[in-house]
């Protein structure tokens, strides 16, 4: 006697791939396209389409020069490892010190010398930037100081009260319990 054999049934899941996989397929080749508005954004601001920054400062005066001071993003600062919290700075030096400014420096508080200047602008003249550290115990009025150095050898010094420079960082200390 010989048996007749029947293939096995598709399982319901089998099933059910086999009619959406195209579907799915579909969808996982449309997912990407909601994240382009944000990535073109991200590449404009980095490239200099959009100003310095997501939020100006505006133009400071240091000494006899000036410069354009932006925050790169408007948002607390980012944790960056052991290094702790740090902050995104974007200048541009004006025209006419381009050729006369040697380094150019930011810091929370006042420094004490041109060595505790505080973090170096890197980059070029037009759009300089620098990750600032911001310590967790900063007091709301506190202030960020640029340091300008001259090839002449010359030092200037400017202050921008934190709460203007970044309004996101001062909320965010205040939120971390920040003293007054």
């Amino acid at each position: 006697m010989s048996k007749a054999t029947t293939a096995p049934q598709p399982s319901r899941l089998n099933r059910l791939w086999h009619t959406w996989r195209f579907h799915l397929s579909i969808l996982l080749l449309l997912i990407p396209l909601g994240f382009m508005p944000k990535y073109f954004a991200d590449a404009a601001l980095f490239r200099g389409d959009n100003g310095l920054g997501e939020r100006e400062v505006g133009e400071i005066q240091v000494g006899p020069w000036s410069l354009r001071l932006a925050e790169l993003r408007n948002e607390a600062p980012l944790l960056s490892g052991p290094a702790g919290y740090m902050k995104s700075f974007n200048a541009a030096l004006c025209e006419s010190c381009i050729n006369q400014v040697k380094a150019t420096y930011l810091r929370i508080g006042k420094p004490r010398s041109l060595r505790a200047a505080g973090v170096i602008f890197f980059g070029t003249p037009y759009r300089m930037g620098a990750q600032l550290p911001i310590p967790e115990k900063t007091k709301a009025d506190a202030e960020i100081w640029i340091t300008m150095e001259g090839w002449d050898g010359s030092m200037h010094q400017a202050a921008v009260p934190l709460g203007k420079a970044s309004p996101a960082t001062l909320a965010w200390l205040n939120k971390q319990g920040g003293k007054p």
